[in-house]
């Protein structure tokens, strides 16, 4: 197992990730063969394009706002929110200003 922060301590998540100027920055927080949970700040303009991956996937905004497309549909997410992208359905993201979120990836 990885974990990249103090055990048994509290965190804030928004904290836990800087942002960097023209970048996605991505830290893994807990990382098992059952599944992966990161933590990821998009600087505004960033994204992700249009992919599918093998599992689910839970999304998380953290701070500011994503537009989350899945299977053709766009989706506004602002912090707070969650959105679980389906294994195996297209889906990107987008971050039109400075965005963190937390992804959790369930392989089992």
């Amino acid at each position: 197992m990885l974990e990249t922060y103090q055990q048994n301590q509290p965190a804030t998540l928004a904290s836990l990730v800087d942002y960097q100027a023209g970048s996605i920055v991505s830290k893994v927080l807990v990382k098992k063969k059952t599944g992966n949970v990161t933590l990821f700040a998009f600087a505004a303009g960033q994204e992700l394009s249009e992919h599918t991956a093998p599992f689910d996937a839970l999304v998380q905004v953290v701070d500011g706002a994503a537009t989350i497309t899945i299977a053709g549909q766009p989706h506004q997410l602002t912090a707070g929110q969650v959105i679980l992208m389906p294994a195996n359905i297209p889906h990107a993201v987008k971050a039109p200003n400075n965005m963190k979120m937390l992804l959790t990836m369930i392989r089992e």
